[in-house]
């Protein structure tokens, strides 16, 4: 059976989903074509309700119920992983206009929660809001993915650690992003992707150095460092299984706390 599968081509999606991909741990008869898009656009794709499984923000969940069930594993939540608010050096004023990652990401969520003040957020890809900022098109934005590791080689300096304010607020880990399969395809499906997925993921921490060429030729920033930075802290128990308190995390940040 051939699934059409859609994630990030950041390292924690392709250092998780190598083995899936090439076939390197038992997949159970399930074939995937794999699509790499911004986590805006998995978000966007997926509210089409086009891919059989995809990658999307955590924030998004409530409104793709209908369609989508999220797996236990390939979550991207764990401490110390916030997006960056960030602002150009020296800049005095107070934040107006920032550029965020996508109107449906959990980044964009979580600005808009903890500063409300803000007038404005505008959707920015998120591998151009650092220059975006730097040029003064905003009064500051907020910095994803591997982006997070290298701001402070620009003309940038941090605001708030998005993380570290939900943790303060929450107590609670901060689930940004997962994996969820079509409800159409039924349990037995959903159950073997489910499977595939954490053989993928436990084949990656047993084989780390082995997806490096596939991780790289996906990546935007191709330090050896940035991208070990980049996978430990994304991809870790909580990527194998939810949990309870991952669970509970997504929960709180849907508001579907009961």
């Amino acid at each position: 059976m051939r699934l059409k599968l859609s994630i990030s081509p950041c390292p924690n999606d392709t250092f998780m989903f190598h083995a899936l991909v090439h076939g390197l741990v038992d997949c159970e008869g399930l074939e995937f074509d794999v699509g790499y898009h911004d986590i805006e656009e998995l978000n966007r794709a997926a509210m089409a309700a086009e891919p059989d499984v995809s990658k999307i923000s955590c924030a998004v969940l409530p409104a793709l119920k209908r369609n989508y069930a999220m797996l236990d594993s390939g979550a991207a939540l764990g401490r110390g992983n916030g997006p960056l608010l960030v602002k150009r050096k020296g800049f005095q004023g107070e934040l107006k206009r920032v550029a965020v990652p996508g109107e449906y990401t959990t980044a964009n969520a979580l600005v808009s929660g903890l500063f409300p003040l803000i007038d404005e957020l505008s959707p920015v890809l998120f591998s151009e809001i650092a220059e975006a900022v730097e040029r003064g098109d905003f009064d500051g934005g907020v910095l994803i993915h591997e982006g997070r590791f290298v701001y402070e080689r620009r003309n940038l300096e941090l605001v708030a650690d998005l993380g570290v304010e939900w943790e303060r607020m929450t107590d609670l880990p901060l689930p940004l992003g997962g994996i969820v399969v079509r409800r159409e395809l039924g349990d037995d499906v959903r159950g073997r992707v489910e499977r595939t997925l954490r053989r993928s993921i436990e084949y990656a921490f047993a084989n780390p150095s082995v997806s490096r060429d596939y991780v790289k030729a996906h990546a935007r920033e191709l330090e050896d460092d940035v991208i070990d930075k980049h996978i430990a802290l994304f991809v870790n128990e909580f990527s194998l299984s939810l949990g309870a308190q991952g669970r509970h995390a997504i929960a709180y940040l849907t508001g579907e706390e009961p």
